[in-house]
């Protein structure tokens, strides 16, 4: 059986009696881990991939900060996936960050009644489809059974049946085991009904569970490579942390774009006004709303293990697992920083040693 590492440096850091100071005892704890990481080894391999782009509110991603929200009522969200590869006591691990099954998560609640409430031709027009997880795969040389592991930040929107199988299908990556929190696992098994129209119906329903890792805090999966426990978005939601040539990248959906996490500085609208009218230092992406102070010192221990992007330094080294991305149709929803793709090391092919991609 795998054994992941547990990381300790986060215990206890939400437990002051203060919010302010709940934060900083966060920001001091996610210091020392990025100290840490960044003197132990890097990821293998870290690349992104376009998946698909989706409207999403402008009211939840930008939440409260969007001046034009009155009239502009949705951005587009990038929604991504990322393949990494990592060394480990028990040999090279390929991980799937991310893989959203489009094809079903559209059959969400939320997403389900945007669809029948407007024309063929307007969905067709702001859903842009650009690949498929299997086709990304196959377009890198990977094999299904290569895949050792899947994991998401959370699980709004997923459907993770055709990965890892049922009693009624085959595991289309009959190797991989879900990774996740307990707590979003527990959560997406007993949704109340704010929650449950963000979760794909019956998206996780039949999986045996031999395919599921639950987790408990933050972990170190291998060299280079850990899941964060940085709840708010939901209970479980965790961050991806990688360690590449590039620094840090931080992966969740915590914020939309990294504007959310540097707001002072962005350029879609209202949105640096708002955050220095307020004073706030991150702009939550909030359609749940399941705990927004959690949510804050999440966002704000994202960016400070982050660190300064080496593309631009006055941002954080966040990539959104959703990214917010200009539109024509959506005026105003531009960010001053767009990470757009990443990739870094060389691609290991488990099926035929001394390939690369």
């Amino acid at each position: 059986m795998t054994t992941f590492k547990q990381i300790t440096d986060f215990d206890q850091s939400r437990d002051a009696h203060g919010q302010q100071a709940r934060v900083g005892d966060t920001r001091a704890a996610a210091e020392t881990f990025r100290a840490a990481m960044l003197a132990g080894p890097k990821a293998r391999y870290f690349r992104s991939f376009d998946l698909i782009k989706v409207p999403y509110p402008s009211r939840f991603g930008l939440r409260n900060a969007f001046s034009r929200e009155k009239w502009v009522g949705f951005m587009h969200i990038q929604n991504r996936l990322f393949v990494v590869q990592f060394d480990t006591p028990d040999g090279v691990k390929t991980l799937l960050v991310s893989p959203s099954d489009h094809e079903r998560g559209g059959e969400t609640p939320f997403f389900r009644r945007l669809q029948d409430k407007n024309p063929d031709f307007l969905t067709k027009l702001i859903t842009q489809r650009q690949s498929t997880v299997p086709e990304i795969i196959a377009s890198i040389g990977l094999k299904p059974e290569d895949i050792d592991y899947i994991t998401y930040d959370h699980l709004h929107t997923q459907d993770v049946r055709r990965w890892l199988g049922t009693d009624q299908e085959p595991a289309l990556f009959p190797n991989a085991k879900l990774l996740v929190h307990w707590r979003e696992w527990e959560s997406a098994l007993d949704l109340n009904p704010y929650q449950a129209d963000w979760y794909c119906p019956n998206g996780i329903a039949g999986i045996r569970d031999d395919r599921i890792i639950k987790f408990d805090g933050s972990i170190m999966l291998g060299d280079g490579v850990a899941l964060v426990h940085t709840p708010g978005h939901t209970e479980g939601n965790h961050s991806i942390v990688v360690h590449t040539d590039e620094g840090l990248w931080v992966t969740s959906e915590n914020g939309v774009s990294v504007d959310s996490y540097a707001p002072q500085l962005s350029t879609a609208s209202g949105v640096a006004t708002y955050a220095k009218t307020i004073g706030t230092e991150v702009i939550i992406n909030g359609n749940t709303l399941e705990n927004s102070i959690d949510q804050y010192i999440s966002m704000v221990q994202e960016k400070t293990i982050a660190g300064p992007s080496l593309r631009d330094q006055r941002f954080p080294n966040v990539f959104p697992s959703s990214e917010m991305t200009p539109f024509w149709a959506f005026p105003g929803t531009s960010s001053a920083f767009y990470v757009g793709e990443a990739r870094h090391g060389a691609l290991y092919l488990p099926a035929s040693v001394g390939r690369i991609q």
